[in-house]
């Protein structure tokens, strides 16, 4: 195997406190190492390590060795790596121009570096600008971005994280080709599957530290998969506390005005939990957005306890706010990054309930204890903590509104299967103590089946099937969910469900 990149007695420290402690790595070519562990346990910094790249202020020693040459890099959010004010034919032809050649050679190049990353109509994205691209392309532009660059090794930072099960068919078979033209791949991932259908070699973390490595099959063989058919019972339906009537959605695009939902009618009881569940691009989100007044350009009615609901934010009062709370799936953009998370989630009960400072701060700690996260480590700025921190410390902050409605959207991507059963069981205990209505908008449908109530399935901006959460995932009425539960029971279980 030929050594291309390596990473020996790695330590990285942040004001004296090692966040990645005395860590080997060895990246080889035509392989895939994976990085798992809990949120928080190192793998993004070391991941980052290959390139050079380091937490502001902190203090670094060990030995990074990348002989091979330049180390591509795919971020979680791929738009983040991507100039929004230019098309993808210019930030591609920029890098492609650096070998010699006319502009049809240039042009030559980044189609087949398109086409390398599984794109397959290259011409029909290059006149683009990245927010005109699924999050999909998005991550193959990033990757010929690499793939242009020569790169021999690709660091993947959660490339699966937030997408529906059949565009993560995509991207396994994107990771699996690149490792075929003899490229090592450091895969950092939560997603078990994808880890199982991938990976050569995996190491695991935990606190900073190696605390396992070795071939896929024997070091996965330990860590217990979830059951699918694990749903819920229906419980009897309470109150309205938000539904919609006939709600149409669009979004301005550069072509005008385009529909994104149609004549949506759906209704969340107290104290019940309804999954959005479909495709990327379905419309879930926007529906989510649509009840918290983030996405005004709606025509129907939204109604909160029988009253209609202004579109927008901001034309809503103090009570009408703090009763539907949104918790972004990025929680890390959700921060301000100069203000200590503490503040910033006490704040919350200050703008939206009236309590006092002390008072807001007080029951700030008790609800981030719930979640697992003390007051020395609330006590720091949004960059040092991992993502899962950040995400239970946004939901933290969601609840200390006092909602009536809680809209999560995709708040259990990317974790850790022991942070997201955390985060799962406080929702599921706070929904048992008070009437907090639930909208759980998700790709993982194994945590539908086993906390919503009731699961809604959309497709092309429609709900083309509903239900009791059981009754859905034993007897699927319509193709897109059939197809949907078969490609995550393979997922869970390693193989395809019986027909």
């Amino acid at each position: 195997m030929t050594l291309v990149a390596e990473v020996r007695d790695l330590r990285v420290a942040i004001g004296g406190r090692a966040i990645v402690d005395g860590v080997s790595l060895a990246a080889h070519a035509g392989r895939i190492t994976a990085v798992i562990g809990p949120s928080g346990s190192g793998k993004t910094t070391t991941g980052l390590a290959l390139l050079g790249e380091y937490p502001a202020g902190a203090v670094v020693e060990g030995e990074v060795h990348t002989p091979a040459g330049p180390v591509g890099y795919i971020p979680q959010h791929p738009a983040s790596v991507l100039n929004p004010a230019r098309r993808v034919g210019a930030l591609l032809g920029d890098i492609a121009a650096r070998k010699r050649g006319d502009r049809h050679a240039r042009r030559r190049r980044v189609e087949e570096a398109l086409r390398q990353a599984q794109l397959p109509d290259p011409g029909a994205v290059l006149h683009r600008f990245p927010h005109q691209l699924s999050g999909g392309q998005q991550q193959r532009v990033v990757l010929a971005q690499a793939l242009l660059l020569g790169a021999r090794v690709i660091v993947a930072d959660e490339p699966t994280t937030g997408q529906d099960v059949l565009t993560k068919q995509g991207i396994v078979a994107e990771l699996a080709a690149v490792a075929a033209r003899g490229i090592a791949v450091v895969l950092l991932s939560h997603d078990l599957d994808v880890v199982r259908r991938l990976a050569d070699e995996v190491v695991v973390m935990r606190d900073g530290r190696v605390v396992d490595r070795g071939p896929a099959s024997s070091v996965l063989e330990g860590f217990a998969r979830e059951e699918l058919h694990a749903a819920r019972e229906p419980r009897p339906r309470g109150p309205m506390h938000v539904e919609t009537r006939i709600l149409t959605a669009r979004h301005r695009t550069t072509r005008g005005v385009s529909e994104v939902l149609s004549d949506i009618a759906v209704s969340v009881a107290a104290g019940e939990c309804l999954a959005l569940v479909g495709r990327s691009g379905s419309g879930k989100t926007t529906l989510g957005r649509c009840l918290a007044g983030l996405h005004p350009a709606y025509e129907g009615t939204v109604l909160l306890d029988g009253m209609p609901l202004p579109r927008s934010l901001r034309t809503r009062n103090r009570s009408e706010l703090a009763a539907v709370q949104y918790v972004f799936q990025d929680a890390k953009a959700a921060f301000d990054e100069h203000r200590t998370v503490l503040d910033q989630v006490a704040r919350s009960a200050v703008r939206l309930q009236g309590a006092t400072p002390a008072e807001a701060r007080r029951t700030a700690v008790s609800t981030l204890g719930e979640f697992g996260l003390s007051e020395k480590l609330a006590g720091r700025r949004p960059g040092e903590l991992s993502g899962g921190e950040l995400q239970r410390a946004a939901l933290a902050r969601a609840l200390l509104a006092g909602p009536s409605v809680l809209i999560c959207d995709e708040i259990t991507s990317g974790l850790d299967s022991q942070t997201r059963t955390t985060i799962l069981d406080a929702l599921a205990r706070l929904r048992e103590h008070r009437e907090l209505s639930l909208v759980f908008i998700t790709h993982d449908l194994a945590a539908a089946a086993a906390f919503a109530d009731r699961i809604a399935v959309l497709d092309a901006g429609r709900i083309v099937e509903s239900g009791p959460a059981r009754q859905l995932i034993e007897l699927p009425q319509q193709a897109i969910t059939r197809e949907l539960l078969s490609v995550s029971l393979t997922a869970l279980t390693g193989h395809a469900p019986e027909c």
